[in-house]
């Protein structure tokens, strides 16, 4: 390499978007490709990978592992459900939770992951830590894919500053031939296959010194059986659980007859809006039909169909306004939260004024025929 042009990519690389986030979304994508819906991050330090995977629909359970439990809880808050996520709970269940220990030891609370990350991590274990991790995560762990980034060493020439280490707590940094090396023998003594990637492009005319980060994704060949990750189980739990959070979710029911009610409530009240609106219009015009009963063409296109469909019409009885239940039910996201007909007579019951025979929501309109 010429020295004079390796000089002048030296004062002038830059990663856009910073190298972290690049990393950050190789693992997002890699989320997004194979669906995983538990994720663990060994190291994962200030929780920032894990602040971006909560937002994956398909995740229902994270957690995160570091050997600093103070580097975690700088930042572990951002992990907490929101004020609107109890407002609008999620469909699916999502259970964040952050151990405190190290990678070279077992603890159960880290099996059963379909994905494990290790965002550059394992150039911060000492030797004997190094050797431990291939079996705790390949062998006892046994997740269907593990994602490995790291150091490319041979990068550093064009990093400015860089020495020996990009870090003073890294305690190796391999080239392109070490790591994969490494990786080759790991995926082979633990069944696995891996593919060698990275993300920090070199400069042109420079691509044989690879990326700067150098990424390995390994995939499980054959599925482990219950039975055999049963028996490697530790009898007691070695991490230290330093942070848990359960989000709202409408798989609980709690929550999910709070947004039915919320939802039964709304649709109700839209229609009686729409049904009093065009009612006062009939009243002012004697020759229309019954103010008692307007027509469907009081009602948008939609409401309209919906309520055909059904055979049934909100109407005024008295000084209460009636609205089937089969009405509201015909509205989508009703009909999503609940399922069966059955399922929201079952979540509003006592919740929910009704008619005698239970068809209907009712609302009073005497205050507002005060008001007029």
């Amino acid at each position: 390499m010429d020295k004079n042009f390796q000089e002048e990519f030296t004062q002038i690389i830059k990663f856009e978007p910073p190298l972290y986030k690049q990393r950050y979304q190789f693992v997002k994508d890699l989320v997004e490709k194979y669906k995983p819906k538990k994720v663990a991050d060994l190291g994962c330090a200030d929780c920032s990978l894990l602040w971006m995977l909560k937002f994956c629909s398909c995740i229902e359970v994270l957690a995160g592992l570091d050997i600093c439990e103070n580097v975690m809880k700088e930042k572990m808050h951002t992990l907490s459900p929101l004020p609107l996520d109890y407002l609008r709970p999620s469909e699916r269940s999502l259970t964040v939770t952050l151990h405190q220990g190290s990678v070279a030891q077992k603890d159960p609370c880290m099996l059963g992951f379909d994905l494990v990350t290790c965002i550059e991590l394992i150039e911060h274990l000492e030797e004997s830590e190094l050797k431990k991790f291939p079996e705790v995560v390949f062998g006892f762990m046994a997740p269907s894919i593990v994602v490995i980034s790291t150091p490319n060493s041979e990068f550093n020439c064009l990093l400015p500053g860089v020495k020996l280490y990009r870090h003073p707590d890294h305690k190796f940094e391999w080239s392109q031939a070490q790591f994969q090396s490494w990786a080759l023998e790991t995926a082979r003594c633990y069944d696995y296959s891996v593919e060698f990637t990275g993300v920090g492009d070199p400069p042109t005319g420079m691509e044989k010194i690879g990326f700067c980060t150098q990424i390995g994704v390994f995939v499980k060949k054959y599925p482990h059986t219950g039975e055999s990750v049963q028996s490697e189980k530790p009898t007691e739990a070695v991490y230290k659980t330093v942070f848990k959070a359960v989000y709202p979710s409408l798989k609980d029911e709690k929550y999910l007859q709070n947004a039915v009610i919320r939802e039964v409530v709304f649709t109700a009240q839209i229609i009686k809006h729409r049904l009093m609106s065009k009612r006062e219009e009939y009243s002012d015009d004697p020759e229309r039909k019954p103010r008692s009963q307007p027509s469907m063409d009081s009602f948008p296109d939609y409401l309209g169909k919906l309520v055909v469909e059904k055979h049934v019409e909100p109407f005024v009885s008295g000084n209460e306004v009636h609205v089937p239940l089969a009405t509201i039910f015909s509205f989508p996201k009703v009909n999503r939260l609940c399922g069966t007909f059955e399922k929201l007579c079952k979540l509003i019951a006592g919740k929910v004024t009704l008619s005698s025979d239970g068809s209907a929501v009712m609302f009073s309109i005497e205050h507002e025929n005060e008001e007029n």
